[in-house]
């Protein structure tokens, strides 16, 4: 399936396509466009939409479109809800509210700077998702325990 969303990736835009790919759809193709194109470039490419304005998998009040594609896709493991919690504070700058979102943050940002193209970027930062959520299934675990 495509999948579409605003160019330039951040936080948010390198999480769920590390979400979608991981838990909805291994086979996903990602789109980037500018945000104004994100719902044209859908409908021609039957492409599915997410963190770009006034979508169901965007952001709504608190939550970011991490959040969405979860509640969306009925994920339930308590390692990714966890991660979206990390998520959420470094995407919507309350980087306070969680311990790890500003590292999340400035690794978004060293990303970007260091690789522009999109694509390039996801794929280099995949690895760093994979042992965030590596790390989250850890702690998750010793939560359990204790």
């Amino acid at each position: 399936m495509k999948w579409v969303t605003r160019a330039h990736v951040h936080v948010d835009r390198v999480a769920c396509p590390w979400l979608i790919t991981r838990f909805v759809d291994s086979d996903a193709e990602f789109l980037f466009v500018a945000a104004s194109e994100v719902e044209a470039v859908a409908k021609r490419e039957g492409a599915i939409p997410f963190d770009a304005p006034g979508i169901e998998l965007g952001h709504h009040g608190s939550e970011c479109s991490f959040e969405a594609i979860i509640a969306n896709y009925g994920l339930k493991d308590k390692a990714l809800l966890r991660m979206a919690k990390i998520v959420n504070a470094a995407d919507i700058d309350h980087l306070d509210a969680d311990p790890i979102a500003a590292g999340l943050e400035a690794i978004a940002t060293g990303y970007g700077l260091r690789y522009p193209d999109d694509l390039e970027n996801l794929s280099r930062q995949f690895e760093v998702y994979d042992a965030l959520y590596a790390w989250c299934r850890l702690e998750t675990a010793k939560s359990e325990t204790r």
